[in-house]
């Protein structure tokens, strides 16, 4: 199976690689302070070469077995990273789903760019990977989250107490879905 190369009216979205590395620390640096209230607390190797070698080379071993898809997005020319989008526990068998976890840099919220960014990644995903059902979890105050994952289809499933350690604390959440039509 080929990595994926997605364009959009105003991105290119691909698999994240060994030349993305540069980029990625750049992103997550510029966008520490920014992500730190919805993401787990980062060590410092977080933000190091080394770390998105790694990260790069466990995406394409993920991606090869079809367990996750570990997805950034570009500006038009590629010189910066402006989103991420990962389709992570990729379960088949009976079940066909996936968790969905994504980001925005600071300085392109409000532009429409992460709807954008994640649709056609749905559309990548299931095409490719036939799954039923992603499902996005978000905290109760996380109203962008709620906004997006809604205008994208996804549908409340439920409230998780103490579900996820983000920024060093146990936090609730919503949980969502949303079914994909069978193929």
């Amino acid at each position: 199976m080929n990595t994926p190369i997605i364009e959009t009216n105003q991105t290119v979205i691909k698999l994240i690689d060994m030349s993305h590395v540069t980029l990625l620390c750049q992103y997550y640096i510029r966008n520490k302070s920014h992500l730190k209230s919805w993401e787990p607390q980062r060590d410092k190797n977080f933000y190091t070469k080394e770390y998105w070698l790694h990260q790069a080379s466990e995406a394409l071993i993920l991606f090869k077995k079809r367990l996750a898809v570990k997805l950034v997005a570009f500006d038009k020319s590629e010189s910066q990273i402006i989103a991420s989008c990962n389709f992570n526990n990729i379960v088949m068998g009976c079940f066909h789903a996936c968790h969905l976890g994504y980001s925005i840099d600071k300085n392109y919220q409000g532009k429409n760019l992460m709807y954008e960014v994640i649709d056609a990644s749905i559309n990548y995903i299931h095409k490719e990977f036939n799954l039923h059902r992603i499902m996005a979890n978000h905290l109760p105050n996380n109203i962008r989250s709620e906004k997006l994952l809604s205008k994208l289809g996804f549908e409340k499933e439920g409230y998780a107490k103490e579900y996820l350690k983000i920024n060093g604390k146990w936090q609730d959440h919503i949980l969502n879905s949303l079914i994909l039509p069978s193929r």
